[in-house]
């Protein structure tokens, strides 16, 4: 069946043939009539809220990155990481207060709304926050979370320093130490990095700088936004024809060609990316390619890894949305990228919630960004 799909999407005869919205909940997502674009509803919103809500503050099961210089220390996820505890490890915690901050000021009258501030107001304390900016003064901490858990905190700060809520600037304001080290990290990190690393899991260039360009774009922190968009030029503007066939691989939660692309969209006007992106990947004039284009299929989604394969979809789709809003208007490829982002929410939504810890714990941030990019 796989393959067969793949050859109909060449043809461009693939759509749809996965999930349709009126298979999931068609009040959880609109579609933009213009655009395409999906979008996130407020009872998806609620939807997605209570995944978080069920594990920001649940320390166990609990994947800690902590290397020991000696056994003084030693600790548990919460002791360590006061803020940031919950949700099986620290990023997954950093994005899934994001995504909680994200929906309130999206939907304030949501119905988790006091259930939100309440659980925020404990975790993002100044005293916590100090404590998680401590940690990563230690010695031996600058590669800790480098660079998906460093994005992630500096799309929080992001989120918290651009909302107009006395709530909200009070922890923005709490997380100002832990923002400030996370910036100096990429400051001190991106000069000495000399070689992209391009996989589709945690370390990958791309995805961390885009988000980093964001913070420092968003706050207008001309250093963060300069060096981003410099590093990013001399790791990527000269890349041609990326290896899509590779893609993707049985762990990835990202796309490495997609991230790349999604990340230069950001650095130059519609007509010069769009001639960068037909050398990167010349085959999506023709709507390809297909090992990029039609959704990943999950074979396991209690399999810890066989599971990013979720994130990965819906990743794929932020980008997609991202590229096609670059492109000249006009341009063949926006609906290719439109469609095929549309396939990818799709076919992925319905299994956020699988009642699965190992997808369930992390995955509603991935939807909603997906869902709540440009509004």
């Amino acid at each position: 069946m796989k393959h067969i799909l793949l050859f109909l999407f060449t043809l461009g005869l693939a759509f749809p043939l996965f999930i349709t919205a009126q298979e999931l909940d068609t009040t959880f997502v609109q579609v933009d009539e213009k655009t395409g674009q999906l979008s996130l509803t407020e009872k998806g919103a609620s939807h997605f809220a209570k995944r978080a809500l069920s594990c920001i503050q649940v320390e166990y099961p609990n994947k800690l990155s902590h290397v020991m210089r000696d056994a003084s220390q030693a600790g548990t996820p919460k002791e360590l990481h006061p803020a940031f505890y919950g949700c099986f490890d620290w990023h997954s915690a950093v994005h899934g207060h994001w995504m909680l901050i994200r929906l309130l000021k999206l939907y304030p009258n949501m119905e988790e709304a006091d259930a939100i501030r309440n659980t925020l107001s404990q975790t993002l304390t100044k005293a916590n926050l100090l404590h998680e900016a401590a940690y990563l003064h230690e010695p031996g901490r600058k590669a800790f979370e480098r660079l998906y858990g460093w994005g992630w905190l500096l799309k929080l700060a992001e989120e918290l320093e651009n909302w107009n809520d006395d709530q909200g600037q009070e922890w923005s304001e709490n997380l100002q130490p832990v923002t400030d080290a996370i910036r100096q990290h990429y400051l001190e990190f991106l000069p000495r990095q000399d070689y992209p690393i391009r996989v589709g899991t945690h370390a990958n260039t791309a995805f961390g700088m885009s988000f980093a360009y964001d913070f420092g774009h968003a706050i207008e922190d001309e250093e963060v936004s300069l060096m981003t968009a410099e590093r990013a030029f001399d790791y990527f503007l000269t890349d041609v024809n990326c290896p899509a066939s590779w893609e993707p691989g049985g762990a990835d939660f990202l796309s490495p060609c997609l991230e790349e692309a999604n990340l230069m969209s950001r650095f130059m006007p519609p007509v010069k990316f769009a001639q960068w992106l037909e050398e990167f990947i010349p085959e999506l004039k023709e709507g390809g390619p297909a090992t990029l284009m039609v959704p990943a299929e999950v074979s396991d989604r209690r399999d810890p890894q066989i599971v990013h394969l979720d994130g990965l979809n819906l990743s794929r789709a932020w980008c997609m949305y991202r590229i096609a809003n670059a492109l000249p208007e006009g341009d063949v490829r926006i609906k290719w990228l439109r469609d095929s982002a549309y396939e990818h929410i799709m076919m992925t939504l319905p299994y956020v919630a699988s009642g699965n810890y190992e997808g369930e714990h992390w995955l509603a941030s991935f939807a909603v960004y997906a869902l709540s990019y440009g509004k």
